[in-house]
C-alpha cells in the first residue's frame, strides 16, 4: 500500500441517479467505513465542526472505537459538514488515487440527500435555501424595508427563530428593491472589440447570483466597472436561476437538476456567442466548475461551462499574464487582510486575488486561510450559529494580529462573519471594491 498524498488527488463523480445510491444499508456501511479511516487519522480535526462531532462520539462510547457509536448518531456528524470540501481537497491523505478513496464531502452530501428523499429536512431550511423565492420576495418595493427593519428588531427576530430556526443575534444581510438587474437596465457594453488572451475571450456575461442581485448589487457594479477599465465588455445573463448550492447542501439534488436546466442553457448560448461567464461569489462559480460537473459528468454542455466560467481575479490574473491588465493605479490601498474562502481555495486557481492586489503600489496583503464558519445558513441557524462563531474565533484573532486598513474576502457572507468581529477603519470589505477605489473609479 502507497502513503497518502503523494500523487494529485482526482475526483469520481457523483453517482446521484443510481437507485444504489439512496441505499441506507449500504450508505451506513460506507459511512463505518470511512469514519473507521478518519478516527484512525484526526487529520481533519481542524476543520468543521463534522469531524470533532465524530472523533467525540468515539471518544465517549464503551469501546472507545467506532463499534461502540450507535448508527442512529451517524446523523449528528452528517449535521455539521457544510460540503466546504477543504478535507478532500487539502487535508485527507486517503482520496482517490488511494485505493482507500475516501470522499468524505460526498459521502455527507449522499446521508443528506437519503435525508431529503425521506423527507427528514426540516422545512424551514428548505424554506431559506430557496434563495430565489426568498429574495423575489423580499426585494419587492416597500417590503425590502420591512425586512430589512424587522431583522434589525429584537421582537421581530424572535419570531424569525420561532419560525424559521434564525438565531436572533445572527447578522442578516439587507435586500435591495433596487437590484443589480435593475440597475443593470440599459447598460451599455464596451464598444471596443474584444481582445482575446487564452483562456479568455475578452468579453463576458455575468451570472450575478442571487447574493449579488438582491443583497450587495454594489459589489456586481465595482466588477462591471473594474471589468470595463480593462476593455473587458460585461452584460448580463438574459435569465438566471440560483446556482443550486444552497439546495445543494441540503441534499436536493432535483432541485439542483432544476436549476441546471435553466443555468446550463443560458451560459452555453453566451459562450456560443463569444463570451465568457464570470460571478462574483465563490460558491456560484464552484458549482458550475465542480459540483454541477461531477454531477453530470456525460453532459458535454455542463462540461463546456465548467471550461468557461472563472473566478473574476483569476480572470483579471488571465488578462494581466497577457498583458492586457490596466496597472494605472490611483490610489494606494495599505494594509490588507485578505480571507480566502473556502470554496474560491478548493478551485485550486491559487492566490489570484493576492495576484492583482499586489500590483497596487504601497499596498501590503497579508493572507489568512481560515475558516470564517459562516457557509450560508450554518452562520444564522439557531442550531449551529454558536459553532459558528466558534470557528469564526481563530480568523477574527488572526485578522486582529494583522492591524490592517482593510479586512475583504472575495465571499461577502465570510466578509461580514470576520467583520463583526472587529473594530475596522474601512468599512469596504470586498476586494473588488478596492480594485476599483485603486484604479479611481467611481
Amino acid at each position: 500500500m502507497r502513503e497518502g498524498s503523494l500523487q494529485a488527488p482526482t475526483r469520481h463523480p457523483l453517482d446521484w441517479t443510481n437507485p444504489e445510491f439512496y441505499d441506507e444499508d449500504k450508505l451506513n456501511k460506507e459511512l463505518e467505513r470511512v469514519f473507521d479511516v478518519c478516527h484512525g487519522c484526526r487529520r481533519c480535526v481542524s476543520l468543521c465542526e463534522s469531524f470533532p462531532t465524530l472523533f467525540d462520539l468515539v471518544d465517549e462510547s464503551p469501546t472507545l472505537e467506532l463499534d461502540g457509536v450507535a448508527k442512529a448518531d451517524y446523523s449528528k456528524v452528517v449535521d455539521e459538514c457544510y460540503l466546504c470540501d477543504l478535507c478532500y481537497q487539502a487535508k485527507c491523505p486517503y482520496v482517490p488515487p488511494h485505493e482507500w478513496a475516501i470522499d468524505y464531502p460526498h459521502l455527507m452530501l449522499r446521508a443528506k440527500a437519503i435525508e431529503f428523499k425521506k423527507g427528514q429536512r426540516k422545512l424551514s431550511l428548505k424554506i431559506i435555501s430557496n434563495t430565489d423565492a426568498v429574495s423575489w420576495v423580499a426585494t419587492k418595493p416597500g417590503i425590502s424595508q420591512l425586512v430589512n427593519t424587522a431583522n434589525k428588531n429584537k421582537t421581530a427576530r424572535k419570531l424569525l427563530k420561532k419560525t424559521l430556526g434564525i438565531h436572533t443575534d445572527a447578522h442578516l444581510p439587507e435586500y435591495h428593491s433596487n437590484t443589480l438587474r435593475k440597475r443593470m437596465r440599459g447598460h451599455q457594453s464596451n464598444e471596443t472589440l474584444p481582445q482575446v488572451a487564452a483562456p479568455t475571450q475578452g468579453q463576458v456575461s455575468l451570472f450575478t447570483t442571487c447574493y449579488c442581485n438582491a443583497n450587495a448589487p454594489d459589489i456586481g457594479e465595482d466588477l462591471i466597472k473594474v471589468f470595463q477599465h480593462n476593455g473587458i465588455a460585461v452584460q448580463l445573463l438574459s435569465k438566471e436561476r440560483c446556482c443550486g448550492m444552497p439546495k445543494l447542501e441540503q441534499g436536493d439534488l432535483k432541485t439542483v437538476d432544476k436549476y441546471r436546466r435553466v443555468n446550463i442553457p443560458q451560459m452555453l448560448a453566451e459562450i456560443d456567442a463569444g463570451r465568457d461567464i464570470i460571478a462574483a461569489i465563490p460558491s456560484c462559480v464552484l458549482m458550475f466548475k465542480q459540483e454541477l460537473p461531477l454531477m453530470f459528468p456525460d453532459d458535454k454542455d455542463v462540461q463546456r461551462v465548467k471550461q468557461h466560467i472563472f473566478d473574476p481575479f483569476e480572470y483579471l490574473a488571465h488578462r494581466h499574464k497577457a498583458g492586457l491588465l490596466k496597472t494605472d493605479f490611483k490610489q494606494s490601498l495599505g494594509k490588507i487582510a485578505w480571507h480566502v474562502p473556502c470554496h474560491q481555495r478548493v478551485q485550486n486557481i491559487g492566490p489570484k486575488t493576492k495576484t492583482i492586489l499586489d500590483l497596487i503600489p504601497d499596498t501590503e496583503i497579508t493572507v489568512i486561510e481560515r475558516c470564517s464558519g459562516h457557509d450560508g445558513s450554518y452562520g444564522v441557524r439557531k442550531q449551529t450559529y454558536k459553532k459558528s462563531q466558534k470557528i469564526a474565533r481563530g480568523t477574527i484573532s488572526r485578522a486582529k494580529r494583522v492591524a490592517a486598513d482593510y479586512l475583504v474576502s472575495d465571499c461577502p457572507m465570510a466578509a461580514t462573519q470576520i467583520a463583526d468581529g472587529l473594530e475596522l477603519k474601512n468599512p469596504q470589505t470586498n476586494p473588488l471594491t478596492l480594485l476599483r477605489m485603486a484604479y479611481g473609479l467611481k
